[in-house]
């Protein structure tokens, strides 16, 4: 009789083996409800009105001017005017720079616009009361103009119409009227209106 007892017990521990897993608790249940959920979720789309204008983004331009070394670089007396006009603030258009070149022709001529270091004949700190003196560099002669035109009181209508950059007729009457050349230039008698060359100057000019 201890045969069949030895079976029951192997047949209970099989049994016991053989139990299903315990059930998912309440919170199990309701995450994989949840994941259910959201995999059916139809896709979104988003729908635009077709009256709605088209609106164009506009940006800022910009400028770049060029610095002193790159115009000194250059070396034109085109690039002197610039310098000029770099230096007093004023904006280096096509009308202020055609007057500066044609003054600069007016006091030295074209071919040796650096005469001195001195294109325009400026007085202002050249040591030439006259406009006879000298200046140690092509950049120095460009500051010492720029402050002259800001600071001395008789060119305060050409300081105005470079500021503006105003038509070149006006900016160079305003500089007959100066006490800048004692000739006046013959109001404007003596004065050219054709483009000046370009012509470079001496690198050792430039300092």
């Amino acid at each position: 009789m201890a045969i069949p007892a030895a079976l029951a017990v192997i047949a209970w521990g099989a049994a016991m083996m053989m139990a299903p897993p315990p059930l998912p608790s309440a919170a199990d249940t309701a995450r994989t409800a949840a994941q259910s959920s959201a995999a059916q979720l139809p896709a979104q789309s988003l729908t635009v009105d077709g009256t709605v204008p088209d609106i164009s983004v506009v940006r800022d331009g910009y400028t770049a001017t060029d610095g002193a070394q790159t115009l000194a670089a250059n070396g034109t007396n085109y690039d002197w005017a610039k310098l000029v006009l770099v230096f007093a603030g004023w904006p280096t258009t096509e009308s202020n720079i055609t007057v500066i070149t044609r003054w600069m022709r007016q006091e030295n001529g074209v071919d040796n616009w650096w005469n001195r270091n001195n294109p325009l004949n400026n007085g202002w700190g050249s040591g030439g009361g006259s406009g006879l003196g000298s200046y140690d560099s092509l950049v120095t002669a460009a500051e010492n103009c720029a402050d002259a035109l800001h600071r001395n009181s008789g060119y305060t209508a050409i300081a105005a119409g470079f500021a503006a950059s105003a038509p070149t007729g006006e900016i160079e009457a305003a500089i007959w009227a100066s006490p800048w050349a004692s000739s006046h230039y013959a109001n404007g008698s003596h004065w050219s209106s054709r483009p000046a060359d370009v012509v470079k100057a001496p690198d050792d000019a430039w300092g």
